[in-house]
C-alpha cells in the first residue's frame, strides 16, 4: 500500500469527442476558469485580486438597484448551444429557472471584467456568443476602470456608453442604475 504522499497525481483524460458541461465537473475549484466554446475547452488562469474587487463592486452596485425579483450573480454559467460560458456577473430576469447553467432567455445582462489574460476572449469571442444567444445587454469593464455598455441590435452589439470617473451616470438597462466606475476601485 502506498501512502498518499507517494501516490501519483490524479490524471484525467480528455473526452473522445467534444467537451460537454458534465466534463467541467472533472476540474478542481482552483481559481482557474473552465469554459466550453463550441465543444472546445478554454481555461483562463486565476484572476488577480484587483479583478475580484471590481467584480464584487459591480455585483454590489447592480444588487442595490435591482427591482424585486431580479437576481445578480457572480460566475453563474450560461449554456449557449455547445458552449458553456461563465460571465463575471450575470443579471437574471424575474421568474428565471434558477438552473446551475442558466438559459440565455433568462439573462438580461452579462458583464465581463477584462484582464490581460482574458482581453481577446472578453472583447471578441464572448460578446459574439452572447449576441447570438439573444442576451440584450453586455457590459465590459476595462482597466481604469472604464465601463463600456452594449445593447443588442441586429444580431450584434452596438456601443451605448463609455463611462469612467467618479461622477455617477444613470443607465436604463437592464433596469435603472447609477454607475461610477472609479468607485469600484476605491
Amino acid at each position: 500500500m502506498t501512502s498518499p504522499a507517494s501516490s501519483p497525481p490524479l490524471r484525467w483524460t480528455a473526452p473522445d469527442g467534444r467537451w460537454t458541461e458534465p466534463d467541467l465537473h472533472l476540474f478542481p475549484q482552483d481559481g482557474h476558469r473552465y469554459e466550453i466554446v463550441d465543444g472546445s475547452l478554454h481555461v483562463a488562469p486565476p484572476e488577480p485580486e484587483s479583478h475580484e474587487t471590481i467584480v464584487r463592486a459591480v455585483v454590489t452596485t447592480l444588487r442595490a438597484a435591482a427591482p424585486e425579483g431580479w437576481w445578480v450573480c457572480d460566475r453563474l454559467g450560461v449554456e449557449i448551444g455547445d458552449s458553456n460560458l461563465v460571465p463575471d456577473v450575470t443579471v437574471l430576469r424575474p421568474r428565471s429557472s434558477g438552473a446551475s447553467w442558466c438559459d440565455p432567455a433568462d439573462v438580461a445582462l452579462v458583464v465581463e471584467v477584462e484582464t490581460a489574460a482574458t482581453r481577446r476572449f472578453d472583447r471578441l469571442l464572448k460578446p459574439s456568443l452572447y449576441a447570438e444567444a439573444g442576451i440584450p445587454s453586455f457590459w465590459r469593464v476595462e482597466p481604469g476602470p472604464l465601463l463600456r455598455t452594449y445593447q443588442l441590435g441586429a444580431a450584434r452589439y452596438r456601443v451605448m456608453h463609455s463611462i469612467e470617473g467618479a461622477e455617477p451616470v444613470k443607465l436604463d438597462a437592464p433596469y435603472p442604475v447609477r454607475i461610477a466606475p472609479a468607485a469600484w476601485i476605491s
